[in-house]
């Protein structure tokens, strides 16, 4: 890719209208400062000092702050809060970001999912010490979950991408069902031109219809063969070769550090990482590359375009320690001059090759 395709690509993004549908979750980070720690006198247990907060919407939500900061022309949210502070405290910061809320249904039969992560300032240094989380461990109220499909036929045809975030590992019980996911299915088919991309912690193996997003151990189990993770690109192409006929859209494979594979009807593309030195922070990367991609595509770019694009996001959301990190633009073209030669696309000849690997 040159610099002058990767501009054209970029000044895609401010036409994208994207909506995104699934598990919003709010990332609460707590400071803690060791040098005021306490003894309470009721346990005699430590009492951390809260003396920051640090807010941000999480899980769907990450991508959708990637995709706000990346400058998509409008961002919706489409998902479930519950009546609570965490759902208020996630919904301004969706607004603040200038995301739409209008789809974000609010009940009270539901916690707001929240990842809860303290950290310990010590010595100028923060880490980050056991996290609490809030989920919903029941199946989503029928009502809700009519919300959503309603939601889904009346935005998708005025969108030109739904990105779909699956992050409850209960089968169900987040915003993503089965009911929703056949519908997924059926807009993708009824729109030839709507990307329609998913992310799925646990059950990426049961979309049909609509690119999917797996890293390589999420896309090895969704075979259900039994075979082990790829330990190379070859091997992540020959599974998201798979993967892609039996689901009949392209399939990207993240292999973190290693970079990502392309596959298409055409072909299968290695894209490089790009190299990292120093501290990183990894939570969140894949929601970068999945704002990157799916920008990318809505720009007119190619699959292995687009995945480039995603390395270059994910190579700037990963330096941001102890927040939830997003990218520019301007950054994404910045790093491309860095080390734009050594992201070039390469052609994996045949992608059944090594099936086992």
């Amino acid at each position: 890719m040159t610099e002058q395709r990767l501009v054209e690509i970029l000044d895609g993004f401010a036409r994208a209208r994207i909506l995104v549908v699934g598990d919003f979750f709010l990332d609460k980070y707590l400071i803690l400062d060791g040098d005021l720690t306490e003894v309470s006198l009721e346990t005699g247990l430590d009492a951390y000092q809260v003396v920051e907060k640090r807010l941000f919407p999480g899980a769907a939500g990450t991508v959708t702050a990637n995709l706000a900061a990346l400058d998509a022309a409008a961002v919706h949210a489409l998902g479930m809060i519950g009546r609570d502070g965490e759902g208020r405290e996630l919904q301004a910061g969706l607004e603040a970001l200038r995301v739409s809320t209008d789809l974000l249904a609010e009940t009270s039969e539901r916690f707001t999912p929240t990842y809860t992560k303290p950290m310990l300032r010590e010595n100028g240094a923060e880490r980050e010490i056991n996290r609490l989380d809030i989920k919903n461990r029941k199946p989503l109220p029928v009502q809700v979950e009519q919300g959503i499909l309603r939601g889904l036929r009346e935005a998708a045809p005025s969108v030109d991408a739904v990105v779909v975030a699956d992050q409850a590992q209960e089968r169900n019980c987040g915003v993503i069902t089965d009911a929703v996911r056949a519908e997924l299915s059926l807009l993708s088919r009824g729109h030839p031109r709507l990307v329609v991309i998913a992310d799925s912690r646990t059950r990426i193996g049961l979309f049909r219809d609509v690119w999917i997003k797996p890293n390589r151990h999420e896309a090895a189990e969704a075979l259900g063969d039994g075979r082990p993770d790829p330990a190379d690109a070859a091997g992540s192409a020959a599974i998201g070769k798979a993967l892609r006929q039996r689901n009949g859209r392209p399939v990207f494979v993240t292999m973190a550090e290693e970079g990502i594979v392309a596959v298409t009807a055409e072909g299968a593309w290695h894209v490089p990482a790009v190299r990292q030195s120093g501290p990183i922070d990894v939570v969140g990367a894949g929601d970068s590359v999945m704002a990157g991609i799916t920008l990318s595509l809505c720009a007119g770019a190619r699959p292995e375009e687009a995945a480039v694009v995603g390395n270059l996001v994910a190579s700037i959301t990963v330096r941001q320690i102890g927040v939830t990190g997003t990218a520019s633009r301007g950054g994404v073209l910045a790093r491309f001059r860095e080390t734009g030669e050594a992201l070039r696309p390469l052609a994996i000849s045949d992608p059944a090759a090594r099936p086992g690997s």
